[in-house]
């Protein structure tokens, strides 16, 4: 529908211009728009980034949308046509009936993808994180850690949380506060937690303050210098309440930093198979939360989590994602050709 940015020069672009107030509305229109380019081009393939109808291929980072609307407390939503229609775009993705091959970047979606359309596990590819090499721990990380604590002040014996990532409601922020203020005394004096990201951190301060933690807690906003983070903090958490994947989580396992995740995240698995930390179990417990901390914190088991990480980093592909995306595109579209010359 828009547009931002410079356009290369190696891509052909048509703007489908769609205007409406009401988001659904809009999409309704770019649709309707697009199908009649469709009709009109003979492509060799098509790929979305939203679900729609008429997708060869569909790059599934949106969660499932009919499992974010299921509950007595969005009866009423659902009776509007914006449920309506953007319940019938997923459907056209993945029902049975469909033929789209979905992108999958979450396994915990695939899951509820399957539950509620019963789609054929050969039209759901799941692709590895995708992540830059540049998380994982170089050689002179110890020194690279070292530096770091000077340069922020941290005494040695100080332990620093880390929280990664936007949407600090959503990442569980609040949760984190809290749990902070459940330490007992002798730790949480001794603790420090280092939020990185934008968002509105005017309620996190308000909350921090009343919990009489404000001394513990530091917002950085946004950085370009994350791995010196990932390198010189202890015990990276997300307590999530929603996360479709969680990259954080994969980079602070490469980056051989302890994790502590709840087990909403659709990247938690990892922190299992690499050995890296510990997953919180649903439902969500603030106190398990509070004492899983302090147990990291001063678990004899650190060096162990840190040398299984870098050992996962480097047998597992966590980084490949786009080169996996261009072999399956370039497979689906070769089949298609044949099948459409056939």
């Amino acid at each position: 529908m828009e547009w931002h940015g410079d356009i290369p020069d190696n891509i052909n672009l048509k703007l489908l211009p769609a205007k409406h107030w009401q988001n659904h509305l809009r999409t309704k229109i770019y649709i309707k728009k697009l199908k009649k380019e469709l009709n009109n081009n003979k492509f060799d393939l098509v790929l979305g980034f939203n679900k729609m109808p008429d997708l060869d291929v569909y790059y599934a980072a949106d969660p499932c949308y009919i499992e974010k609307t299921v509950g007595c407390s969005r009866f009423f939503y659902r009776m509007g046509g914006r449920y309506k229609y953007y319940s019938y775009c997923e459907k056209t993705v993945f029902s049975e009936e469909s033929n789209t091959v979905s992108l999958m970047i979450s396994n915990v979606q695939v899951a509820l993808f399957k539950k509620h359309y019963q789609t054929p596990d050969e039209r759901m590819l799941l692709l590895p994180p995708g992540i830059s090499r540049d998380r994982i721990a170089p050689d002179n990380a110890n020194q690279i850690r070292t530096d770091f604590r000077v340069k922020h002040r941290i005494a040695d014996d100080e332990k620093v949380l880390l929280m990664i990532g936007t949407a600090f409601k959503t990442k569980g922020l609040d949760r984190a506060l809290k749990a902070i203020a459940l330490l007992p005394e002798k730790i949480q004096k001794k603790v420090k937690l280092f939020v990185v990201g934008e968002d509105n951190i005017t309620p996190f301060q308000k909350m921090a303050t009343k919990l009489n933690i404000q001394e513990n807690v530091i917002f950085f906003g946004g950085r370009d210098d994350v791995p010196l983070f990932l390198l010189g903090t202890d015990l990276l958490l997300q307590p999530s309440y929603r996360e479709n994947t969680g990259t954080a989580i994969i980079e602070a396992i490469v980056s051989g930093l302890p994790v502590l995740v709840s087990d909403i995240c659709g990247y938690a698995f990892h922190v299992e198979l690499a050995r890296a930390g510990k997953v919180l179990p649903s439902p969500f417990n603030i106190q398990q939360f509070s004492e899983t901390i302090a147990e990291m914190l001063t678990s004899p088991e650190r060096e162990q989590w840190i040398k299984n990480a870098h050992q996962y980093a480097q047998s597992e592909d966590l980084y490949s994602m786009p080169e996996r995306v261009v072999d399956f595109i370039e497979q689906i579209a070769t089949r298609k050709v044949s099948a459409d010359a056939g």
